[in-house]
């Protein structure tokens, strides 16, 4: 990271304001104390992009609190196995997690919301919710009730469809079709005929290969690449209708939180929110070179059908009127997450769409 670029541009006061939680108990007074703290993530070691961003975010909250608050980071499966991570947070296991929300759905089906909505926010629009729509006090509500408070604290932007060992030309070909897809994805594939499967990444290239799924998404190409799944698979598409902008999240155990002092605890707000800013601009980047080397190779890069995407998105509409129709809190978030977006699809129809239409005329 370049921290010094990045954080040039931030102010750290404006950023505790808008990100820091209101606790009960106010942090207590600088001071001299040292915190050692221990990070579980839901990631595979060392892995480009996702993996590297939460070891990027314990190495900036070190630096920035000058040594106060040191974090030792465990990979998925080196402390907690990965889809744990949430509950080593909760119970105090470790101090602090990082991951994405729509693993907890099993918790909470409403933790769905804060990483992803099938046919939903942009990368832009989820921060802009977060931060200026009411969404991080919805998100910090929802986590009290699992002793954590979080934080958004990443973004790959919005991601591929996935990859295929057949191809989709129609609705009828997603019947049958096992495929590694989480969260709201995964069931409205289960609607459309298919077979969702919950894997972590680390375990998706040995499934593809050996048939025992027939599809999956992961990220990216700059993600997948490193997974090596242009090796497994014959077909990538596009767009990510499951995962348009995605947000990942840092959790903290609330008692860790209140035990920092005033001055860590706005570290610690700021250094997510730029090390969100830093992940989605490497994501930027990284995915467009990496395309490159897809498109090079014998994978075959295709989009959906408008008749799959409509279907899916039909789907969508109808697992989000009985998700909410059963769950307070998802329709709680839910309201607030389609008014806000309601208002600003005009707003990226005449702004982002349009710049990206006239560029191609």
């Amino acid at each position: 990271m370049k921290r010094r670029n990045l954080l040039g541009g931030l102010s750290a006061a404006a950023l505790a304001g808008a990100c820091a939680p209101k606790s009960e108990a106010p942090g207590a007074q600088a001071s001299n104390q040292t915190f050692r703290w221990k990070m579980v993530t839901t990631w595979p070691p060392n892995f480009p992009g996702l993996g590297v961003g939460a070891a990027n975010l314990a190495k900036l909250i070190e630096q920035m609190s000058a040594g106060r608050l040191q974090i030792s980071v465990y990979a998925g499966g080196e402390l907690v196995p990965p889809f744990e991570t949430f509950d080593a947070v909760s119970r105090g296991t470790a101090e602090m997690g990082h991951g994405a929300a729509y693993y907890w759905k099993g918790k909470a089906e409403a933790t769905q919301f804060f990483t992803a909505v099938p046919f939903g926010f942009n990368a832009q629009e989820i921060y802009a919710w977060m931060y200026y729509g009411g969404g991080l006090k919805l998100y910090q509500e929802l986590y009290a009730n699992f002793n954590l408070v979080p934080f958004a604290a990443g973004s790959t932007g919005v991601q591929m469809g996935g990859w295929f060992n057949k191809r989709i030309d129609t609705v009828q070909d997603l019947k049958g079709l096992k495929m590694r897809i989480p969260g709201l994805g995964g069931e409205i594939l289960q609607r459309a005929g298919g077979t969702p499967v919950t894997l972590p990444g680390s375990e998706i290239f040995t499934a593809l290969q050996t048939g025992s799924i027939d599809a999956a998404e992961w990220v990216g190409p700059y993600n997948d690449i490193a997974f090596g799944l242009h090796q497994a698979a014959k077909y990538y598409y596009y767009p990510g209708w499951h995962e348009t902008g995605p947000a990942l999240e840092c959790l903290v155990n609330a008692q860790a939180w209140a035990s920092l002092p005033a001055d860590l605890q706005a570290i610690v707000s700021t250094a997510c929110q730029a090390v969100s800013t830093d992940m989605l601009a490497e994501f930027a980047a990284r995915n467009a070179t990496s395309l490159q080397q897809i498109l090079n190779s014998d994978v075959e890069v295709l989009p959906f059908p408008d008749t799959v995407l409509r279907r899916l998105k039909a789907i969508t509409g109808e697992v989000l009127t009985e998700l909410v129709a059963r769950d307070p809190a998802s329709a709680k978030i839910w309201a607030s997450q389609s008014e806000f977006m309601r208002v600003s699809d005009q707003w990226q129809q005449i702004s982002e769409a349009a710049v990206l239409r006239a560029r191609h005329l």
